[in-house]
């Protein structure tokens, strides 16, 4: 059972962040959206710059949600790692009952 990997991608939450100006192109402004809801977290206004490299992909999705919306990624990696001990629990009963039943052959 150690040996055995979960591969968190086929359980992943969709997370989606977003960067935009407000009108005069001064302030800029980040948005995310977790789990598919439509309303999303409030905006959290950022440096020019750093929505300059996000649109440039020289910051990761994951890294700006981490920075600018850390209690929602908190409550994502906790909802994953539950999810996997529960995957991870449900396999080891699996394999219990599979080697039982080859006991009682």
């Amino acid at each position: 059972m150690a040996e055995l990997e979960i591969d968190v991608q086929s359980f992943d939450i969709p997370r989606l962040v977003t960067v935009y100006p407000d009108r005069s192109g001064v302030r800029w402004w980040a948005k995310a959206w977790f789990n598919n809801r439509s309303d999303g977290e409030a905006g959290v206004e950022i440096a020019r710059q750093v929505a300059f490299n996000f649109l440039a992909d020289e910051i990761a999705k994951d890294s700006m949600l981490e920075e600018y919306f850390p209690d929602q990624m908190r409550i994502y990696h906790q909802a994953i790692e539950q999810t996997r001990q529960q995957l991870s629990s449900q396999l080891g009963e699996q394999q219990t009952r599979a080697s039982e039943q080859q006991l009682n052959l």
